[in-house]
């Protein structure tokens, strides 16, 4: 996920989540532990946040759930997000024999069409998905653990400790869930 930036666009904020994923990702460790668990783990960000929105609803998530939600949002993300961040990636460093001055600006709007195909993707996830019902009731710090734990059993990944540490401790400090 690119580091999200509100709007005064009221779509922007349509949603909880997207709202939720704002305030914990600008939190120190987070773009990294992101980052680490996406390249290192194959995470879908998206699915990891939405994992941790519903710990922060007191929903504790079963690995079924995950693969469910893992294989409704998939298509997108394999056909959208994925293409648009290879594309973004690719650009970070200018291709010799193109303009030098015009290559950032491009990266920059792909980047920004990048992030709102992540965007679209919440919203998708917290309206096909609600909390209502959704997993097991949970104290939400130990249901953020269990939905980590359990989105890695569906991958059949072994998370990085220090990265999902990171994202715990991000978790507790924003404080913005049912106890």
């Amino acid at each position: 996920m690119n580091a999200p930036t509100e709007s005064a666009d009221p779509k922007r904020l349509a949603s909880p989540f997207w709202s939720f994923s704002l305030r914990i990702y600008r939190q120190a460790g987070v773009p990294a532990a992101c980052l680490a668990l996406q390249d290192g783990a194959g995470v879908d960000v998206n699915v990891l946040l939405f994992g941790l929105f519903a710990a922060a609803q007191g929903r504790q998530l079963a690995a079924a759930d995950l693969s469910a939600i893992v294989a409704f949002i998939e298509p997108w993300r394999s056909n959208v997000v994925v293409p648009l961040r290879g594309v973004r990636r690719f650009l970070r460093d200018t291709p010799q024999g193109f303009e030098q001055e015009n290559v950032p600006a491009l990266r920059q709007s792909v980047k920004a069409i990048e992030l709102e195909a992540e965007r679209l993707q919440q919203e998708a996830l917290y309206s096909a998905w609600p909390m209502v019902g959704l997993g097991a009731q949970a104290p939400s710090l130990a249901a953020a653990r269990a939905n980590i734990t359990a989105y890695g059993a569906c991958l059949g990944a072994q998370f990085d400790s220090d990265a999902v540490e990171a994202l715990l401790a991000a978790f507790d400090k924003i404080g913005e869930y049912q106890s």
